[in-house]
């Protein structure tokens, strides 16, 4: 007879905290069982290592690529502070040589040292660990000043209107007589205080009707770029082509309206009178380029070859120059930063009177 005791193992599970008695029989399948379920673990741990593994070098990755963008724009940024600093030292030492030009005289012609600041700027590379800079000053005194189109009391300047039409009609631009009419009229009509329309130029009613519509300003010009908001003025006017200059390179918003004969443009000299065609200016431009010629009275150009009938009104002509424009860049390998201002030199000082930084 068999023991009934020994047919029972007794089996003690810590993690039930009971005893159970279990057959033999069933032992062998009880334990295989349990390592079926661990290896089936184990394979669950691997895909999960797997998983965390990927995801901690996607996050290395990421912080990776934030950390040099950070790096990149942290580098742009102190260079465009250095640059900043360069062209602003260019733009100091522009002013430095016309504070130091005025101490020579009242007479500005282009012989003068501002005028060929491109010598300071070959220098400047020797001033700066890194980074150098290129300075430019124009005399803003040999350009059409368009302010002085109109008088206080809202009526034409005629000199002014005549010298402005005779400009815009040189062949350069391309405008017909009547295209030129309307533009400078328009450009009155900018200025004058009244909403009173010169003959075809425009007025409130005409810019309040655009698509974008915007007031006529009815007063003077602060920055040469409102030009473009005036009626008929294009940008391929105001700046330019490939194959025709722009406008903008010949006119000025400062100055009273006398023009430096010593510095003006050629084109800017062919629209002092219908008597100067082009190579009259070309001659008068060869003519102060000599440094044996006088030019301390504005009617220097008199003694020009074929300039001795044509006759100029003293209120469009000086020989000294009040308003200068200076542009400097700073440079540092292919980056770069400019400022530009507009300074009038009166009685010996200078006064920064605009400033930019593009």
């Amino acid at each position: 007879m068999v023991n009934p005791v020994r047919k029972y193992k007794r089996d003690f599970r810590p993690h039930s905290n009971l005893l159970v008695f279990l057959p033999r029989y069933k032992w062998r399948g009880f334990f295989s069982d349990r390592v079926k379920l661990l290896r089936d673990n184990r394979g669950m741990a691997l895909i999960l290592t797997i998983l965390i593994i990927s995801l901690i070098v996607a996050l290395t990755l990421q912080f990776n690529t934030s950390m040099r963008s950070n790096l990149h724009a942290a580098a742009n940024l102190r260079d465009g502070i250095k640059l900043g600093c360069i062209a602003r030292s260019g733009f100091n030492g522009a002013l430095a040589v016309l504070y130091e030009d005025a101490s020579s005289g009242n007479v500005d012609t282009l012989r003068e040292t501002w005028a060929h600041a491109g010598i300071i700027s070959g220098s400047s590379a020797y001033l700066f660990d890194e980074g150098r800079f290129l300075i430019e000053i124009a005399d803003l005194s040999g350009r059409i000043q368009i302010n002085q189109l109109v008088e206080q009391n809202g009526n034409y300047n005629d000199t002014q209107k005549g010298l402005l039409m005779r400009f815009l009609g040189s062949p350069e631009f391309d405008l017909d007589p009547e295209e030129v009419k309307n533009i400078v009229d328009a450009i009155k009509d900018w200025i004058d205080p009244d909403n009173d329309m010169t003959d075809f130029g425009a007025e409130d009613s005409y810019y309040r009707a655009l698509e974008t519509p915007y007031p006529c300003k009815n007063a003077p010009f602060e920055f040469l770029e409102e030009l473009l908001l005036v009626r008929g003025v294009t940008k391929e006017l105001f700046y330019g082509t490939e194959e025709r200059p722009g406008i903008s390179l010949y006119l000025s918003t400062y100055g009273d309206g006398k023009i430096n004969i010593n510095t003006a443009a050629p084109l800017v000299l062919r629209a002092l009178s219908d008597q100067i065609d082009e190579d009259l200016a070309e001659d008068i431009v060869a003519y102060r380029e000599d440094e044996d010629n006088d030019l301390s009275d504005s009617t220097w150009y008199k003694r020009v070859p074929g300039m001795g009938d044509v006759s100029i009104p003293d209120s469009l002509l000086t020989i000294s120059s009040k308003y200068f424009e200076i542009t400097s860049e700073g440079l540092k390998g292919s980056m770069s930063k400019r400022t530009k201002g507009v300074v009038e030199r009166k009685e010996g000082k200078l006064q920064v009177l605009s400033w930019k930084v593009e």
